[in-house]
């Protein structure tokens, strides 16, 4: 009897060491030697992909309230000078302002730190809402710096990892998960700019 050989893809293995990646999709395929390959980054553009797992967001809460962070994501705009309809809109696409959204790859908090992500930036307590929300900040910043200010190439990063961005020459990845998320970021960027011109601080969209 013959086994078919099956091959992990070390991107899929290190998932959980991902920085600032929530989501992952699993691909799989078969080269010419009949070995079939699963992976999270379908990176071989001569590869015939099929999607095997597609990875949703698990909120253990769903009781956010956005009103009570407002102070605190204004202090974190205001200290690493980062747009706070932008830092509001990236907490309601990650967590929904649930401080205790954990995702399946393990990325926590309001901001949705990955573990290693956030002992880099020397977060202690990724469910602590405003050291969350200042390590996100930050993280943030960094990519908007390392990026040039280019601020979709910035959420590519935040959401898929800046290497997986850097590796498509900085471009956006062809990811649906990571183009979905930009524009769900940009959307609520928008709404909350606007309610902040109309005084309106919460514009719950």
């Amino acid at each position: 009897m013959q086994y078919k050989k099956i091959l992990l893809c070390l991107p899929f293995l290190l998932l959980p060491l991902l920085p600032a990646f929530s989501h992952a999709d699993i691909f799989k395929f078969v080269d010419e030697d009949g070995v079939t390959h699963l992976t999270n980054v379908p990176t071989e553009s001569n590869r015939k992909y099929v999607l095997l797992i597609k990875e949703k967001r698990v909120i253990i809460r769903l009781k956010g309230d956005m009103a009570q962070y407002d102070d605190m994501i204004k202090k974190a705009s205001k200290k690493y000078g980062v747009n706070y309809a932008l830092v509001k809109a990236v907490i309601k696409a990650e967590s929904n302002f649930d401080h205790q959204a954990v995702s399946p790859a393990g990325a926590r908090g309001l901001m949705q730190l990955m573990p290693k992500t956030a002992a880099s930036l020397k977060v202690d307590d990724s469910f602590h809402p405003d050291k969350n929300i200042d390590g996100g900040v930050r993280y943030l910043k960094y990519l908007l710096a390392l990026f040039k200010g280019n601020t979709t190439l910035a959420l590519a990063a935040y959401n898929a990892g800046e290497g997986t961005v850097s590796r498509h020459k900085n471009t956006v990845p062809p990811y649906k998960e990571t183009q979905d998320y930009i524009q769900r970021v940009f959307k609520y960027f928008h709404q909350y700019s606007s309610a902040a011109k109309s005084g309106d601080e919460t514009g719950a969209p």
